[in-house]
């Protein structure tokens, strides 16, 4: 595959002249189309679409992430990579197939890897999603940056909070346009609840209540021949060398929920799973987008034996500097819930799903927006008021602002304040005292056991490198 060219500059540079040509052409014409049609450059000229690379083709790859984007004319899907070979196969089929059926016509254009670091590579893709367990979030990121291309990565921002800081510096550094997956900013009532608790209609914000969904314990699993398909190595990154057992990773014959989500070694359980999305939200209506608390305490359950060895029931509370305090528990409604000094307001997904395993819905007729006061969400937010962005599709958004050269609505220093955020929340989980963090220096005030627990030792050759932490690492 040869790099597109047009009169000497990079092919990135001329989608951005050419989306702007285009722009000039339909001002003259006096339409304002909010995506610039494929009329205008030509549905399949390679030199004016983002192409695209997708990172990790499981679960969230296939029916969430990789829809989001290939619906968009300006947008091509141009390569796979997992190292499950069986399922970088299977997703360039499935790319192929949705292409042959949108264009009427055989369509064969996606490449396919097994090795990211050679994906990154190819100077033809401008833009990666990754779609891969957790602890492998940080070292991809961080190769895509460096080689200049925008990032859609699905939530929590890293393994640990120190992992995280690296990414989001470097990521700055870099100048790419990084969009963390946490969807719900994308969607109107999370917004609005937002907008309204910030306007003050529920007085004097004074208690969020945030509930997440749970994960049940698994049994003993005894070890397994790893499959001829899976680069098992690498697929445990930079975590410690254990046996294979198929729950322990993803299954095989299928794409159901994988067990490596309630493996502590991947990740830290629905604290940072959902959490990542619903305390996200609630820094929102706070204020803290770029902050955290200063104080955490509570308590979890943890099971005592089994794989899966991420946290049970728990309930854990934190205060911030603002005054307002924060509970996060399974045994909440799952969403969120603002208390003010003149009413409440809760908000929730609804009958959304990212997909049909999400272990949780709310199929007994929750209302994604409530209030004590119906006139309370009725109420019109005015033009001189406090307004956040806006967007109404959140793969759409990261596409945009990678065209139009804006900043996306999920950007990677809030995508790290709201992981930070929940794994100072795990950290007090796993050692079931009160904590006192600083997030101005992202470190435990007086607490030496706490600050050992910012980072997890590494597994050479994978991870992040020591350079990289030094030089990266600081706030």
């Amino acid at each position: 595959m040869k790099t597109e060219r047009k009169s000497g500059i990079s092919r990135r540079k001329f989608i951005q002249s050419s989306v702007k040509a285009a722009a000039a052409t339909s001002i003259a014409l006096g339409v304002f189309p909010s995506i610039v049609p494929s009329t205008v450059f030509g549905r399949n000229a390679p030199s004016n679409r983002i192409n695209i690379g997708a990172i990790g083709n499981g679960r969230i790859s296939r029916v969430h992430d990789l829809p989001g984007v290939w619906k968009f004319d300006y947008a091509q899907v141009v390569a796979v990579c997992d190292l499950d070979t069986k399922r970088a196969a299977e997703g360039k089929t499935l790319v192929n197939e949705f292409y042959t059926k949108r264009n009427g016509t055989p369509f064969d254009g996606v490449t396919v890897y097994n090795d990211y670091n050679e994906l990154i590579k190819n100077k033809d893709i401008d833009a990666v999603i990754i779609s891969t367990p957790d602890h492998t979030h940080a070292m991809i990121a961080i190769a895509a940056a460096r080689a200049g291309k925008h990032i859609y990565m699905q939530k929590p921002a890293s393994l640990t909070i120190q992992e995280g800081r690296v990414v989001s510096n470097i990521v700055q550094k870099s100048n790419i346009k990084f969009q963390i997956g946490s969807q719900q900013r994308s969607s109107e009532q999370f917004r609005y609840a937002a907008e309204l608790v910030r306007n003050g209609r529920i007085g004097q914000l004074k208690t969020v209540y945030v509930g997440l969904p749970g994960d049940p314990s698994g049994e003993e699993e005894k070890e397994m021949p790893i499959p001829a398909n899976l680069n098992y190595d690498m697929w445990l990154g930079s975590t410690p060398m254990v046996y294979y057992t198929e729950k322990r990773v993803h299954p095989q014959a299928n794409y159901d929920r994988p067990g490596w989500l309630r493996c502590e070694q991947f990740g830290a359980g629905m604290i940072t799973g959902w959490g990542s999305h619903h305390i996200d939200s609630a820094h929102w209506g706070m204020g803290m987008e770029r902050s955290g608390p200063v104080e955490v305490w509570g308590h979890a359950d943890f099971p005592k034996s089994g794989l899966w060895n991420v946290h049970g029931i728990f309930r854990t509370e934190a205060m911030y500097a603002n005054g307002v305090k924060m509970v996060v528990s399974n045994e909440l409604p799952n969403g969120i819930k603002y208390e003010g000094t003149e009413g409440w307001i809760f908000v929730t997904r609804g009958p959304y799903q990212a997909t049909s395993s999400d272990p949780v819905t709310n199929a007994d007729g929750t209302k994604p927006l409530d209030s004590n006061d119906p006139k309370i969400i009725q109420s019109v937010i005015g033009p001189n008021e406090f307004h956040l962005p806006i967007s109404n599709d959140h793969h759409g958004n990261w596409l945009e602002a990678i065209r139009d050269n804006k900043s996306p609505i999920a950007p990677v220093e809030e995508a790290h304040r709201s992981c930070s955020a929940c794994l100072v929340h795990h950290i007090t989980m796993k050692l079931d005292r009160k904590v006192y963090w600083d997030p101005a220096k992202e470190k435990f005030k007086n607490d030496d056991e706490a600050n050992s627990m910012l980072w997890r030792p590494q597994r050479s050759p994978y991870g992040i490198s020591e350079v990289d932490h030094k030089k990266f690492g600081a706030v």
